[in-house]
């Protein structure tokens, strides 16, 4: 037997076995609480991350600390509770950077947001729903709370109704049990679904779709997706405005602008090898 095969051996491994690379446990296990807040709908208690991470809770408390002072995750003073902190969403997006729909839309959407004169918000897929990662301010500030992070409404918004038409149902309905407990659960009965998916039929025939006075009273918006070359939903551009000073027209200067840019950024990706 060669030397490589004995030390091979001595480790209780196969010669021919692809060799683990060794790593450092703790590391993995800080990656468990990590995990468990990127799956969870909200902050969470000590105790509700220790049970998910299969941890004591005092054990979990020291990994929380040192993450905290990385900036992995951060702890709400009031609550107690923890949530993804600032050097997990700068990860997050620069992850977002090298995705060729996200860069090609980036300096689209700033020309769109200062050519309406209203805000746009890039939205992307995220396990709880259509998840905003970049907001273009322009215009008057709006009386709604949106940035970067935030989660929209399935049911209620032109951004989740938009994600519901393009995406494969299975992957919107999984979205949409992890938002459950909404009153605006528009599918509780046989009628209600196949109005909804009507609806859903008629967004795809349009290209777009608009809220107006929802979910925030005096706030309507137009959104539109971005599609790649075999006509997957790769996120969508939602123009928000103050009701009564933004044009929700189905053929208005608001949506011919909204279309345009679409459709500008999915001919790029369609046209990059």
């Amino acid at each position: 037997m060669s030397r490589a095969s004995k030390e091979t051996a001595r480790h209780g491994e196969e010669p021919d076995a692809e060799k683990r690379q060794r790593g450092i446990q703790s590391v993995e296990v800080g990656g468990r609480l990590l995990h468990t807040l990127a799956a969870a709908r909200g902050p969470l208690a000590l105790s509700d991350l220790a049970a998910s991470a299969e941890l004591a809770p005092g054990q979990a408390h020291t990994y929380l600390v040192s993450l905290t002072r990385l900036g992995l995750i951060k702890r709400d003073e009031l609550s107690g509770r923890y949530e993804p902190g600032p050097l997990s969403l700068r990860l997050g997006l620069l992850h977002l950077e090298h995705q060729p729909a996200f860069r090609a839309a980036v300096p689209r959407v700033a020309a769109l947001a200062e050519a309406v004169g209203f805000s746009v918000a890039i939205c992307i897929a995220g396990p709880q729903g259509p998840t905003i990662v970049r907001y273009q301010h322009a215009g008057f500030p709006l009386h709604v709370n949106l940035h970067v992070g935030t989660v929209m409404s399935l049911p209620a918004t032109s951004t989740g109704r938009v994600f519901c038409a393009w995406l494969a149902p299975q992957q919107w309905q999984t979205m949409w049990a992890r938002q459950a407990g909404s009153p605006d659960d528009v599918l509780a009965t046989p009628a209600q679904r196949q109005a909804f998916d009507a609806t859903l039929a008629e967004i795809r025939a349009r290209g777009l779709e608009r809220s107006i006075d929802a979910p925030s009273p005096a706030v309507s918006s137009m959104s539109a997706p971005v599609l790649d070359a075999n006509g997957q939903l790769c996120l969508a551009l939602t123009v928000i405005g103050s009701t009564g000073s933004i044009d929700v027209k189905w053929n208005g200067p608001i949506a011919r602008a909204l279309r345009e840019t679409t459709q500008t950024i999915s001919a790029e990706l369609v046209a990059t090898p």
